[in-house]
């Protein structure tokens, strides 16, 4: 679902009634370290610590846990609250959604240091020991990795801008206990994810002997259109709500593909992405009149589900994605 074009490229439904649940489970599911703070092999070092973590190809090593982090990108800043660590934050940025309801409040109570990124130096003047990054655009204009490590501040990546393969929901879980076992609170990832995985469950036990939806993911697009593949966190998400991505084997997260293709796959449901400055009606209307879908039975029958995206902006000179110039996170 998620990519950010900066990097190679992110983090929940019965299809038709079923797509409709696993939308939601996506945005309850949502980042990668470089050389931080050095191990401290003294007698004070707090249980379970010195830890250390390969990221994204850096390691960081932490001799405690960090007590004044930064987060940017709106899943890192979700996964911190989500963890409870919002004492430990001295300041976020990039909010590109309505924060979750259950965590405002946390939220509320973290300084928001800029709209978009914040410089490198504004990052710095909040005396940071800790900067989680959702994706690899984080770590660019100046404000790379290496810079921090320098300082002695530790950094992490969301795992999906460094994926060896596709994105699955394992890959989320791994996620979140990176993080808690960063900040020593492992107890509290395990009782998330305990909370998550239910409902997943749920919707399984919904699905049980329900014969898959194929399904097509419309993101955008008039002359070709812009779809999900099989690389991200998003093909997962169809499957388990009881559907198949048409355009799985497109080995990518997004594609561009023809609407005789679509014709030719001839999806059951479409889902469409909500985000940006066109409505989801005129989306659906567009697709409801395209020629060569007219005999596509989700056109035939109407049946779409909206997924909203977060949106931000990027350079995409050298991403190798065919995209819009913000691009957005479907998570």
């Amino acid at each position: 679902m998620r990519r950010n074009p900066g990097a190679r490229i992110r983090a929940p439904r019965p299809v038709a009634a079923a797509v409709s649940s696993a939308a939601a489970l996506v945005l309850l599911l949502a980042g990668c370290g470089g050389n931080g703070p050095g191990p401290d092999t003294g007698a004070d070092a707090p249980p379970g610590f010195p830890v250390t973590l390969d990221n994204c190809g850096e390691r960081t090593m932490f001799d405690a846990p960090p007590e004044r982090a930064v987060s940017l990108n709106q899943h890192a800043t979700e996964v911190m609250l989500a963890l409870g660590l919002e004492e430990s934050m001295v300041g976020t940025a990039y909010l590109d959604d309505s924060i979750l309801p259950e965590y405002q409040d946390a939220y509320d109570s973290v300084e928001v240091l800029a709209e978009e990124y914040p410089s490198y130096e504004a990052i710095l003047a909040a005396e940071p020991d800790y900067v989680y990054g959702g994706f690899a655009s984080t770590f660019e204009e100046g404000r790379g990795r290496e810079a921090f490590a320098g300082l002695g501040i530790g950094t992490r990546l969301n795992l999906e801008e460094c994926a060896a393969g596709p994105v699955t929901v394992d890959l989320m879980d791994r996620e979140i206990r990176e993080v808690a076992r960063t900040f020593g609170v492992e107890d509290r990832a395990e009782d998330l994810l305990a909370g998550l995985h239910a409902t997943l469950d749920t919707v399984a036990e919904q699905l049980h002997g329900v014969e898959p939806l194929d399904v097509f993911v419309y993101d955008s697009g008039e002359s070709t259109a812009f779809t999900a593949g099989g690389a991200g966190i998003g093909n997962e998400m169809i499957e388990l709500a009881g559907g198949v991505n048409i355009f799985a084997d497109l080995d990518k997260t997004f594609g561009d593909v023809s609407f005789e293709q679509v014709a030719a796959r001839a999806p059951d449901v479409i889902v469409i992405y909500d985000y940006g400055d066109q409505p989801v009606e005129d989306k659906r209307e567009f697709l409801l009149s395209h020629p060569a879908l007219q005999h596509v039975p989700a056109i035939q029958e109407e049946r779409f589900a909206v997924l909203p995206c977060l949106l931000y902006s990027f350079d995409s000179s050298d991403s190798g994605v065919s995209a819009p110039p913000r691009y957005h996170s479907c998570l």
